[in-house]
């Protein structure tokens, strides 16, 4: 029988020219689905955009700044922008563009520096709050609620009186106050997944406390705390940028946007508003960014929204 024959012969079934993993309903992995959704949200990808175009900015500012952040222009003060100088100069001379284009180092290593450690303290806390329960859920939240009660430039300037006001400091600094929203959050988490089934059976199993709250309950518990930390980025870099107006953030001559914009200030703000108009606009336009990708993460992450 000829293959013609066979095809036309009852009961066969002829093979389909190509399989599609969507038509097999083979189900595509976690990472690949979320990216997937995320792709659809166009501010966040245009939010995504900018961080990754000011992360290439930071780590060559040597090669992009013109000028040094401490050189300055005979006689160039409070200069418009101009082909020598794209945003400017400063009040002392220095070029504006240069300085914004280093402060973009400042800020995303502090932004994202201090959001670790917060992270990192606000995790274990959480963990242990919503994992024990009982006192010790009791003793963490009351010291929680302690901080909160404190406003925040208060500590903050206490703490920058005892450990300094260099970058190194601010970084201390946002991230030992910056654990207070994660633990709460991660607190809610595990007080819903500690009484789910597979807890329950790692229990029974012998494993230890510190393996099932970090190995078993904290990946399921994830999602809240990848949007949290993202969006918390940016609200790192706004709460530097506040502290560095205030004259508590990084000192001269490290080029911190917030510095740069308190610079400006007073009698420069009239005669040179370039000088406030250029760190300004970084300041939120970045913290805009990773507010956008922080949102595309939480509706990204939704199984709801699949």
């Amino acid at each position: 029988m000829t293959l013609a024959d066979r095809a036309r012969a009852p009961g066969h079934i002829e093979a389909p020219e190509s399989t599609d993993v969507a038509d097999l309903g083979v189900a595509r992995p976690l990472r690949a689905d979320v990216w997937r959704r995320f792709k659809r949200n166009r501010l966040a990808m245009v939010g995504l955009g900018f961080i990754v175009l000011l992360t290439v900015v930071a780590i060559f500012a040597p090669w992009i700044a013109p000028y040094s952040i401490t050189e300055r222009a005979s006689g160039e003060f409070r200069d418009g922008p101009s082909a020598d100088h794209w945003f400017g100069t400063d009040a002392i001379g220095r070029d504006v563009f240069s300085r914004v284009v280093f402060g973009a180092r400042v800020s995303l290593r502090i932004g994202f520096l201090a959001t670790l450690i917060a992270l990192v303290v606000g995790v274990t806390l959480g963990a242990t709050a919503g994992f024990f329960g009982g006192g010790t859920d009791s003793l963490i939240m009351r010291l929680t609620d302690v901080f909160l009660a404190i406003p925040y430039i208060i500590l903050a300037v206490s703490i920058a009186t005892v450990v300094g006001r260099s970058e190194n400091s601010i970084i201390l600094i946002l991230g030992l106050t910056g654990w207070l929203f994660v633990t709460r959050i991660v607190r809610a988490s595990f007080l819903g997944l500690r009484r789910l089934e597979y807890v329950e059976a790692a229990t029974a199993l012998g494993f230890s406390r510190p393996r099932i709250m970090f190995r078993h309950v904290l990946p399921n518990a994830l999602q809240p705390i990848i949007v949290y930390g993202t969006i918390a980025i940016g609200a790192v870099i706004l709460s530097e940028a506040a502290l560095s107006f205030v004259g508590v953030g990084p000192q001269e001559p490290t080029p911190a946007w917030g510095r740069m914009v308190a610079d400006a200030g007073g009698g420069s703000l009239a005669s040179a508003p370039h000088m406030l108009f250029f760190p300004a606009m970084a300041i939120v336009l970045t913290v805009l960014a990773f507010i956008l990708v922080g949102d595309g993460l939480r509706d990204s992450l939704d199984p709801k929204l699949k």
